[in-house]
């Protein structure tokens, strides 16, 4: 089945609002693993004004799951990673002022760059999945990098489901099967929610792990947390 990676930065962000531990980001995570997520996703920026590099190092040697943390690799969150050791570093091409993720990675531009970065992770450990578009011409490129995954960027798969579902999806059973031929393995977020998850799941090959935190936390507010989980995975094992 596909794993459940759950996203907390805005939990970090609620914290950060009042300047204080509450709601404290670890227990949190440790609930959420309780409620049977498979894995928990921080985001740490430049600004902190979420996830912080200091919640790297604390939730570390707590999580019993897989942790994946997301970010542009500046110097100074390949130091944070390298130091931490995370099972998984998700490289995302955000600039330092962006509010979300907003597109792939263009290999081609950025290969030498991203191949450095990815010898790094590896020379560490660490599993390495960059966040990609459906562009399939970046897609031999990414693979040359020497990255272990790809992570389609869902966000237009999103937009246009409720509308066309079919159309919506297509692009990204092609990037699947073209990441396939390439053996590359497959990971999925941005804007996937309990509506549009299993129809996701359903079509896209070898899916191994979604990523999903501002809809599962919003959600979340009205269904409580455990349930929430619980109806993500639901929809999870239903794709099957």
């Amino acid at each position: 089945m596909t794993l459940l990676s759950v996203n907390i930065n805005k939990i970090a962000l609620l914290r950060n609002s009042r300047g204080s531990n509450y709601p404290n980001v670890a227990d949190t995570a440790l609930n959420l693993e309780r409620f049977g997520a498979q894995g928990i996703t921080i985001h740490p920026r430049p600004d902190q004004r979420h996830a912080t590099y200091e919640d790297v190092f604390t939730l570390k040697p707590i999580l019993k799951t897989e942790f994946n943390v997301e970010g542009y690799p500046s110097r100074t969150f390949l130091d944070v990673v390298l130091k931490a050791k995370p099972h998984q570093v998700t490289l995302v091409p955000d600039p330092p002022d962006a509010l979300t993720s907003n597109a792939g990675w263009d290999t081609i531009k950025e290969f030498s760059f991203l191949q450095e970065v990815v010898t790094e992770l590896h020379q560490q450990g660490i599993r390495v999945s960059l966040f990609m578009d459906t562009n399939l011409d970046l897609y031999d490129q990414a693979a040359k990098t020497g990255t272990d995954r790809i992570e389609l960027y869902t966000e237009a798969y999103a937009r246009h489901y409720s509308s066309a579902p079919e159309q919506a999806i297509e692009p990204y059973i092609k990037a699947a099967l073209r990441a396939k031929q390439l053996g590359l393995g497959l990971n999925a977020g941005h804007d996937l929610n309990s509506q549009n998850l299993k129809y996701f799941a359903q079509h896209i090959p070898d899916l191994l792990e979604v990523s999903i935190g501002h809809a599962l936390i919003s959600e979340a507010l009205y269904l409580g947390l455990e349930n929430t989980v619980q109806i993500y995975l639901r929809q999870l094992h239903e794709a099957i």
